[in-house]
This record gives C-alpha cells, structure tokens and sequence, in this order.
C-alpha cells in the first residue's frame, strides 16, 4: 500500500453504534467529520438505524444491527472484509479496529467509581447486567488482547485507566484533548438577553445550568442537593438533557419550582448564553464536551477531579474542583462563590483564553496525523479479520 502522507484523499470509516441529538460524541464525530472532509479527505460511517440520514452529510452511511454491544461489533466483523477504507477508527467499543478513541473512557474505571455510591443490592444487579459484561468483554479485547492499533484517549486520567486496568501499552496511547468550534461558542450579550426573556427569567436571577444525559453518572442529584442547599431564592437551574424526571423534582423551603427540566436541546448556545454558572459534578467523566463548551462561553465550570476536563483549569480562577461528586457542601461553596457577580465577569475572558487551546481544527489536525501514521503502518482494512 502507498505511503498514504503523499496522497490527497484519506478514506476514513468511522464506527458508532446509537445516536443522541444531545450527545457530546455524536457532537464530537460531526465536527471531526467536517474538518477531515474540509481538508479534502472521505469520511464515511457505520451505525445503527437510529442515525438520522441529515446529521451526517460527509459521506455514506452503512448502517447494522446494533441491539447490544456485542451484535454492533459482531455484525461490523462481518463488513470488515469488504470495506474500502485506509483506516477504520472506532468510536465506539467494538473486537478490533486501526485506532479507536476512548471518548466514552474506560467502563470498568465508571463501574468501579460506582460502587462507591451503590448499596450491596445494586452492585449485584450491575454485576449479572448483560449490557456491562458484554461491553467489558469488548474492552479487553480492544486493550488487553491488543485488538486497537492505536488508542486515542482526550484525559490523562484515561490513559493512566487503560494502562492500569488492562497493561495496554501507554506507547500506543495518544492524547488529543476534545475540541469545539470556538467561534460558536462566544460570550454573546445580544443572544444571552434573547435567550433569558424566551426562559422568562428575571434580571437578577442566577441560573446554575447542568447539561448532558446520563444523570446518575453524572451527577445530577448533587447538583440538586447543593442548589438547594445554597439558599439562594434568586437562584435558577436549569438541567438539559435525557434522563427521568421522576424523583429529581422536589420541593423544599422554595415557594416556586427553581429546578427547570429543559430536554434534549439539539443547539444548546442559548441556553449556555443564559446561564451564569455550570455545574457537573459527575462520578466519571473522560473529557466532558459540555464543560468545555461552557468555558468557551465564559462560564465558570463546576465539576470534580473524575473528570478529564479538571486537567485543563485551575480551581477558583476557571471554575471549581471538587475531590468527591457526593461532597455537596463542597458543591454548595463552589456555587456561592460563583455566585457573585463581579467574580464570574472576571472570569469570563480568561476562560474564554483557556479554551481558545481547544479549538476544533487543532483537534482535527492532531487526529488526522495520527490516523496517517498508523495506516502507514498497519493492516488495510480490506485484509483485517477478527482475531
């Protein structure tokens, strides 16, 4: 096969089973997608069913089975032999692929960091789970049986759990941060006063903002804990994303309902726009998408040292970093101190300089040369087979 640096056009594959309209990795996939594709390279996609034709219009889409882990990696096997690709990178856990990226990290780290907050019964349950010991079993054969060529992980703490967990080489393991369109993701004082009046929120009110699905692992209920604990009557959260409402609404000292459940919200700049705080204080987070999105916007972030997005701010200059997600007088403090005015207008150009080191094109670039080098040096896609 031809050097493929001294070629125009890179064939890439791209592997992700399921689709969420606010999800960060099907974020994540579009705009890596646009920028190879931008600079003159083919990007095409295997999924599921449930990927919308419109949110990929770089290239073809193949679309599988994927009622589990497993079937979606099974069933990819099968196309293995006739695809027409340089390299095939996985988003997604599957038996074996060129590179794979661990954005969704490292799942026995997340089942053990949740024990931590599970009573004996739950535990059990999560043990004979089919779901996790099929993803656990596609995990060891990406890392312990060497089944990724490359890995490419966006925290350090990620790396280090691969390593760890599974004595994948850290050789093999690139870090390339998680990036986002910068020039999307501005202070905007035209759109934030559109966006508060369309929420109906009042001038003096300071809205705490939450957003992502999967609320347990991220920390919802410590979020909710420490909003109430605060005190605060002119203080508003606002949760978007999928989950159940049932059981986190609650009514306390407030008079009015301050919890606002918003959904899946498929643009979300508004509502960063409206907000003065961002709060995640999740049990596992690899590189969170939406706490970078919400530095880009000026927002001081609130999460915890079990997110990979802790590397790149300083407690009390960026945001606040919390030790544990279930410290929720640590959380109520962080929200106090936020909570002033003159703080978060300080704050807010340096953040927005932190993540200008985070924009997507570099992200695009990193990722490119190394999805170069090692079809440089591994197997085409066309010959792969599982092992």
């Amino acid at each position: 096969m031809a050097c493929l640096a001294d070629t125009q056009n890179i064939k890439i594959t791209f592997a992700r089973r399921g689709y969420s309209p606010s999800g960060g990795a099907e974020a994540y996939l579009r705009r890596l997608a646009r920028g190879l594709v931008d600079l003159g390279h083919s990007a095409n996609l295997i999924a599921t069913n449930d990927w919308p034709a419109n949110e990929w219009p770089f290239g073809s889409v193949t679309r599988i089975p994927g009622e589990s882990p497993i079937a979606f990696a099974d069933e990819l096997e099968k196309l293995r032999p006739g695809l027409r690709c340089d390299i095939l990178m996985s988003l997604e856990r599957v038996w074996n692929c060129d590179v794979y990226r661990a954005g969704d990290g490292v799942h026995r780290a997340w089942l053990n960091r949740r024990q931590k907050f599970e009573i004996p019964l739950q535990r059990f349950v999560r043990g004979i789970n089919r779901k996790h010991r099929e993803i656990l079993k596609l995990e060891e054969s990406l890392f312990k049986n060497s089944g990724a060529g490359r890995v490419i992980a966006n925290s350090e703490m990620v790396k280090h759990e691969i390593v760890d967990l599974y004595g994948y080489r850290a050789g093999k393991i690139e870090i390339v941060r998680t990036g986002v369109p910068l020039e999307k993701f501005r202070f905007d004082p035209v759109l934030r006063e559109k966006s508060r009046a369309d929420l109906k929120l009042k001038p003096d009110d300071a809205v705490l903002l939450f957003a992502g699905s999967g609320w347990e692992r991220k920390g919802l209920r410590f979020a909710i804990e420490a909003f109430e604990l605060s005190r605060d009557k002119k203080l508003r959260l606002l949760v978007a994303g999928r989950g159940d409402e049932r059981g986190y609404r609650q009514k306390r000292f407030f008079t009015e309902e301050p919890v606002r459940f918003l959904g899946e919200i498929a643009d979300i700049r508004p509502i960063y726009a409206a907000a003065d705080i961002f709060i995640l204080p999740t049990i596992y987070d690899p590189f969170s998408n939406a706490c970078l999105e919400a530095l880009a916007c000026g927002l001081p972030v609130i999460t915890t040292r079990d997110n990979g997005f802790s590397e790149i701010i300083e407690d009390g200059v960026h945001g606040s970093v919390v030790d544990l997600p279930n410290n929720v007088i640590a959380l109520r403090n962080a929200i106090r101190f936020w909570s002033d005015e003159s703080r978060r207008a300080g704050a807010r150009a340096v953040n927005m300089e932190c993540a200008s080191h985070f924009d997507i094109a570099k992200n695009v670039e990193t990722t490119l040369k190394i999805l170069v080098q090692s079809a440089n040096g591994s197997i085409s896609c066309e010959s792969m087979t599982k092992t």
